[in-house]
């Protein structure tokens, strides 16, 4: 959130090298495996998500390679893959397990709903695709509809020389997908057995601030991939900002910064998200944060009784302030598919002052005229976001907003279907997380002690890192350190999941590239806490170790 105070693919295509010497061998493109963390069966489906609807596109594989290990023995039972985040079950049977080999391809119907799917995998693997029929030394993809475990669950079965992903929609095919990636960089080959696998938490991703340093759409884009390789399937986008509004706009060009997104270059990104399974989530924050807009609509500045400007403050009593956001909402709607939008409301000035009513006089005014003798300015606030949820409803969207933003004993409540983003405590008089959970409404982590990573570290923030994530944190620890002890409030139903939040506040105190490698780890962490519930199964110095193999 505004905090104003706030790997590329790679492909394996020399394994099929590898393996095509085992095949002169064994008559086969499989070897036995060992290694990963202990095997498991426990766990059964329960949570489910929403699947992606998306066009498509395949981002390129880069090379590597991985190092064979001898075939394990017929009567060993294999230990369950590597990878991040860990798989929930595994199944082992003995048998020598799966590898691409020579004559090896990935089987799909090559225009059915799989096809970006098959094609992508193959390409990593480096092995063509086949409509089949399937044969021995093959990797199937196929859906299954009525499979339980949600639309992002998916198995992974090993046998006869095979392997067979299902899914009930292509999104946990994909996932499928990713583990068979993981796994033979990671083991240079598939286990024999069952993997049957789906997250705990339905909203996992990364919160991007573009709005106060410009990221280029290629850096952008291999974020995005890295993030799938995860199974990360948010990425938020806060493009407005006092510091500048950074995608081109056609409804209102005189707040666009000259160092932006273009319009394509926005449905490049989010095709490439689609096609990965992420959802791109926009926020225009507001009735805080709209510098960008009150410096070419110098009028909309909100303004003390002496007429002090506080900065990025519009007034939410001028209606040509609520037009422009409403305008902004509506022309980028289309540009983005995915089913949420985040409005912001957090930090507005006149509520962050120690007496509103007595230092905003015209608000109060406004606020009592509106709403009775008990209307405050709060309720002035309350309504604001009440009706931007209204605009994003219109426009086929859930709506987000700041927990800073829910005010209680107004007048006028926050509409029940607006999801609570929980980012901080900091704020004077801050509700506590357990207020918005007994409330009955969905809530998301960014705490700030953990999730929020804010350039140049201003107003006693520190970079957070992956290790106190992977170790202390988990979707329950939504202020502070402490977790919210009523488990009837914490399940993944009423907390949905957590995104780990960029904030470019000193924007030039690290390049992107220094970004991009600091924040690597703490996006693992995050993706193994919000997948796989309980204890990690690797030590934190495996974990790393593991995290450099799959991504090197």
């Amino acid at each position: 959130m505004a905090c104003g105070g706030r790997l590329g693919r790679k492909g394996l295509g020399a394994v099929t090298a590898l393996a095509a010497a085992f095949t002169l061998v064994t008559g086969c493109g499989h070897e036995g495996g060992k290694g990963g963390h202990p095997a498991t069966t426990t766990h059964s489906p329960s949570p489910t998500a929403t699947a992606t609807g998306r066009p498509r596109a395949t981002p390129s594989p880069r090379p590597t390679t991985a190092t064979p290990r001898p075939p394990a023995s017929p009567t060993t039972l294999p230990a369950a893959p590597r990878t991040i985040p860990s798989v929930r079950s595994f199944t082992p049977k003995a048998g020598p397990g799966w590898r691409p080999g020579a004559r090896s391809r990935v089987v799909a119907d090559t225009r059915g709903p799989l096809a970006d799917e098959a094609g992508l995998i193959a390409r990593e693997l480096g092995i063509p695709v086949s409509s089949g029929p399937v044969r021995r030394g093959d990797l199937q993809l196929a859906l299954r509809p009525k499979q339980s475990g949600g639309a992002e669950a998916y198995v992974l079965t090993v046998r006869d020389g095979r392997a067979l992903i299902t899914g009930s929609t292509d999104t946990g095919v994909f996932y499928g997908t990713r583990t068979v990636k993981q796994a033979l960089r990671s083991g240079d080959r598939l286990p024999q057995g069952v993997i049957r696998d789906w997250p705990d938490r339905s909203q996992r991703g990364l919160n991007l601030d573009i709005a106060r340093k410009y990221f280029p759409p290629s850096w952008i884009e291999a974020r995005l991939r890295e993030m799938a390789d995860l199974k990360l399937n948010q990425l938020g986008l806060h493009f407005s900002d006092d510091q500048a509004f950074r995608i081109q706009s056609s409804s209102h060009p005189e707040i666009v910064a000259p160092q932006h997104l273009t319009k394509q270059e926005l449905r490049n990104i989010v095709r490439l998200a689609q096609s990965l399974h992420i959802t791109v989530i926009p926020e225009i924050d507001s009735p805080g944060h709209l510098g960008a807009v009150i410096r070419a609509h110098p009028a909309l500045q909100l303004r003390t009784a002496t007429g002090a400007a506080f900065r990025g403050a519009v007034d939410i009593t001028n209606p040509a302030a609520a037009r422009i956001v409403d305008d902004l909402m509506r022309e980028f709607a289309p540009l983005f598919p995915g089913r949420y939008w985040h409005l912001g409301g957090d930090e507005y000035g006149a509520l962050m002052s120690r007496n509103p009513e007595a230092t905003y006089p015209a608000l109060a005014t406004a606020a009592r005229l509106a709403y009775g003798p008990k209307g405050r300015i709060q309720d002035l606030a309350t309504a604001w976001l009440n009706a931007r949820a209204a605009v994003a409803r219109e426009l086929g969207k859930v709506p987000k907003a700041w927990n800073d933003g829910f005010f209680a004993g107004g007048v006028v409540t926050p509409a029940r279907d607006i999801q609570v983003e929980y980012w901080t405590g900091r704020e004077s008089g801050a509700r506590k997380p357990e207020e918005y959970l007994r409330e009955g409404r969905t809530v998301v982590n960014l705490n700030d002690e953990y999730l929020y990573y804010v350039l140049g570290q201003p107003n006693n923030f520190r970079y957070p890192t992956g290790r106190r994530i992977y170790e202390e944190w988990t979707p329950a620890v939504l202020r502070g350190t402490t977790p919210v002890k009523d488990p009837a409030l914490t399940g993944p139903a009423r907390i949905q999941g957590a995104r780990f939040a960029v904030w470019c506040d000193i924007a030039n105190a690290q390049t992107p590239t220094q970004v991009a490698d600091r924040i690597r780890l703490p996006l693992a962490a995050l993706a193994q806490k919000l997948w796989t519930p309980g204890k990690p199964p690797l030590s934190w110095k495996n974990f790393t170790a593991l995290s450099a193999r799959l991504t090197k």
